[in-house]
């Protein structure tokens, strides 16, 4: 009996789960390793910070999915991998011995490396990641506003870094947030005419933006690049996602960034044995992964790539697509949305945001049957 290593329940392993029931895998045996009961799906997490859903309308819980199924599921984090031995080590010193390993853990945001370059940021800052702990968070923010307006700083001027900070000012009325978007333009990964309508957006909402860094976290106040000095009452993080650092030591292929090196069929290009897909893969589009268009596109192909090799046969290549539907939410019920050079504004967007996003909750957070 071969033995599947699931590690993490990203959007492509929440796919696989909800196949395995109806279509469990002949002569192989499962293990997911996850360290909680549910995904809290990141694309809905900026209408719950506008109070548009409650935490509970955002999450996919995963005891159903691996209900009625062989799966065995240790509650745990990855601490270690060996791709060569093939052993993953867990969070609490234990070993897992794997014949094919799938990687869809979600992004990180490595605390030690922010520290680093950020001092004060493991004391002072609200981290968006992991988002379970900032959907616990978040609430007691929204309880402090009532008492006093806050002076709120989101550091990251990439979509999450937008969108956060359109929903803070949405729910926080009477608080001041201002955004910084670092070295590098507002919403530099986007076309011309979405940086425009998201600059006017961001002007609309009296968001100011910094194009500073912050190199400083104190209580009450954010350190920038320039020597500045920002006043701040919470600091909430949402920089660019970062690789596990337990990746480092692995023995795979990794890019520059430390992600997971992966071929045209989402496997390690140093370790066959070894699939990658989502935040921690080279070849997915990051901005894409965070709605539910990433994963009706990308998990049915490593699902059925896993069940491909498991049994033996040649895995099908998956090619992403040249051109993605983006969409980013603008706090109030409102979004832009852009597909190439192309690019929309209005509430109209924002509701068909909303159909997807609840359209992926519903697909996969029904019990199995």
């Amino acid at each position: 009996m071969k033995h599947l290593v699931l590690l993490g329940a990203g959007h492509a392993h929440v796919h696989l789960l909800s196949t395995l029931a109806a279509q469990p895998m002949a002569s192989v045996k499962i293990t997911l390793v996850a360290p909680f009961g549910r995904q809290l799906y990141s694309g809905m997490v900026p209408g719950f910070v506008a109070g548009h859903y409650a935490l509970e309308d955002c999450v996919i819980p995963l005891p159903p999915l691996l209900a009625n199924t062989c799966i065995e599921w240790l509650q745990r984090s990855a601490e270690g991998l060996d791709a060569t031995s093939r052993t993953l080590t867990l969070d609490n010193g234990s070993t897992l011995g794997f014949d094919v390993l799938s990687v869809n853990s979600g992004p990180v945001q490595d605390r030690l490396k922010i520290e680093q370059v950020m001092p004060g940021a493991r004391e002072h800052a609200l981290f968006v990641r992991p988002i379970e702990a900032f959907g616990a968070l978040w609430p007691q923010v929204v309880t402090l506003s009532q008492s006093r307006p806050l002076r709120v700083a989101v550091i990251g001027g990439g979509a999450a870094g937008i969108e956060l900070a359109c929903a803070v000012a949405h729910r926080l009325e009477n608080s001041s947030v201002t955004l910084l978007t670092g070295d590098t333009p507002l919403a530099a990964n986007y076309p011309l005419t979405v940086q425009w309508r998201i600059a006017r957006a961001l002007k609309s909402r009296n968001i100011t933006v910094i194009r500073e860094s912050a190199c400083g976290i104190a209580a009450g106040e954010i350190s920038l690049g320039s020597g500045a000095k920002l006043a701040c009452d919470v600091p909430l993080l949402a920089t660019g996602a970062q690789a596990p650092g337990w990746l480092l030591d692995s023995g795979l292929a990794l890019d520059q960034q430390g992600f997971i090196a992966v071929d045209e069929f989402q496997r390690s290009t140093s370790h066959p044995a070894v699939f990658a897909a989502g935040d921690v893969s080279t070849r997915v589009d990051r901005q894409l992964a965070r709605s539910g268009v990433y994963a009706v596109r990308a998990g049915p192909p490593l699902a059925k790539n896993l069940r491909a090799v498991l049994a033996g046969v040649a895995p099908t290549r998956y090619t992403p697509q040249e051109k993605t539907l983006n969409l980013l939410s603008l706090g109030d019920k409102s979004a832009v949305a852009s597909w190439g050079n192309y690019s929309a504004q209005g509430r109209w967007v924002w509701w068909f945001k909303n159909h997807i996003d609840h359209g992926f909750i519903r697909r996969y957070g029904r019990p199995a049957s």
